[in-house]
């Protein structure tokens, strides 16, 4: 597995090199938020896509 710095070098690799402060900023904040995320689900579980179709049909308009 990937040291946290390792996946930061990748990222900014795959950044152009253009790219600014908030755009390095925002794609830490990203990978931050996927990585707390993939733990919540490793730890809580998750549910499966039709019962959350079935959650969200109640919301969403086809």
């Amino acid at each position: 597995m990937s040291s946290p710095k390792e996946k930061v070098e990748s990222m900014l690799r795959k950044l152009p090199d253009d790219c600014t402060i908030e755009d390095i900023q925002y794609h830490l904040y990203v990978l931050g938020k996927v990585r707390q995320s993939l733990q919540v689900a490793d730890r809580e579980g998750v549910l499966p896509q039709a019962q959350v179709e079935g959650l969200l049909s109640k919301w969403l308009i086809e």
